[in-house]
């Protein structure tokens, strides 16, 4: 079941729920998009209730109309970092993810009350600029971090991946053909739906591994 929420939120509950995710769009999508509610509806089915919000420049557009660039990433933060602090104390573990800079602005995040960080699609660096690699969500971890990744994703494939170091505490899940979206191509045999589903399937896994230690 999805509703509207406070604070201005979706919330798909969980039958049983035994963890909640703040889950942030990417730049240019909104909260409630294709992939965040693929993403949102099937975490909830495996127990993991799922809070999707969105950023000041995107809650201007849906009230406007008008298209506006992202929030400076300090503010886009700052804004995620005000939801934690709204969600945290609550009854269920709590855990911060996002796709694209929304999963970046999560693993930029510190604080005590997130249990750990996930990343659909992190952008390395920005489009079109490999040498601008955004090294310091990925090497300076005081939490967990899965990061889902398609290994031709063009702001960060594989090889750049496997380019640099990163700290023990990040896992990559690879998805074979997926591009920033996950999406293959079709001769490469694998589908959009296959990669989602093993896209939640790994998201969950980690999750609920991060609950039982």
């Amino acid at each position: 079941m999805t509703m509207r929420n406070r604070h201005d939120c979706l919330v798909n509950y969980a039958e049983r729920p035994m963890a909640r995710l703040l889950l942030a769009h990417g730049a240019g999508a909104p909260m409630d998009s294709d992939f965040m509610t693929m993403v949102a509806e099937g975490l909830s089915r495996k127990g993991i209730e799922v809070v999707r919000f969105e950023f000041p420049y995107m809650a201007e557009r849906r009230l406007t109309g008008k298209r506006r660039p992202p929030n400076p990433i300090a503010a886009i933060v700052a804004h995620f970092g005000e939801r934690v602090d709204r969600w945290q104390g609550q009854d269920l573990p709590l855990f911060v993810g996002g796709k694209s800079m929304g999963g970046r602005a999560a693993a930029m995040l510190s604080s005590p009350a997130i249990c750990a960080t996930l990343a659909f699609g992190f952008p390395l660096h920005p489009a079109g600029k490999p040498e601008r690699l955004r090294l310091a969500p990925l090497q300076q971890r005081d939490n967990d971090l899965l990061v889902v990744q398609g290994d031709r994703d063009a702001l960060g494939d594989r090889q750049a991946f496997e380019s640099i170091a990163i700290d023990k505490r990040v896992s990559i899940c690879w998805l074979p053909d997926g591009d920033h979206d996950l999406k293959p191509r079709k001769r490469s045999g694998h589908s959009h739906e296959g990669h989602m589903a093993a896209a939640i399937d790994a998201a969950a896994q980690f999750i609920e591994a991060r609950i039982t230690d």
